[in-house]
């Protein structure tokens, strides 16, 4: 019983399903989810519940928080470069740079106005990532927000805290 209460009310257990924060984290992987209490912040991995995205068959998805509520962000292909209110992001966690999708009817934005209680969210595996670019999911209302993942739980060799989104 302690544990039911433990898990419903202050953390969770998740699973990595797919590709999308590759290098960060793995497919398969298990995460340990802070829930209770919890407000989004810039750089952290969150579990997102997007039930409205109907291509994502309403699974948790796991991705990183790019911006929060009130910011813009600006995409630059030519450069690979993310801007948070014209600040450039340091992004050492992402896999490769993103290939260019402005010719994509659901990838072709570059701006984004977020609102207040939303998030913009990306994936670190960005070439293989369904994200806020996707004109099907945009940004992310914090009631669709999990938590945030704490602790890498399993397999064994990834084991320990998430610091900024890596082992």
């Amino acid at each position: 019983m302690c544990l039911v209460i433990l898990f419903t009310f202050f953390g969770r257990l998740t699973r990595v399903d797919g590709e999308s924060m590759t290098n960060t984290l793995q497919h398969g992987q298990l995460l340990l989810v802070q829930s209770l209490g919890y407000t989004p912040e810039q750089g952290d991995i969150v579990v997102l519940n997007k039930t409205t995205a109907d291509h994502l068959g309403g699974v948790a998805i796991v991705k990183r928080v790019i911006a929060t509520g009130g910011q813009t962000v600006d995409i630059d292909y030519d450069t690979n470069s993310v801007y948070v209110d014209g600040v450039k992001l340091r992004e050492d966690y992402i896999k490769e740079p993103m290939r260019d999708m402005r010719g994509d009817p659901l990838y072709g934005q570059t701006h984004f106005e977020v609102p207040e209680g939303s998030i913009f969210v990306m994936g670190d595996n960005r070439n293989d990532s369904d994200d806020s670019r996707d004109a099907r999911i945009g940004t992310i209302d914090e009631d669709y927000l999990l938590g945030k993942a704490v602790f890498s739980v399993f397999p064994f060799s990834t084991f320990g805290p998430l610091t900024h989104g890596a082992p």
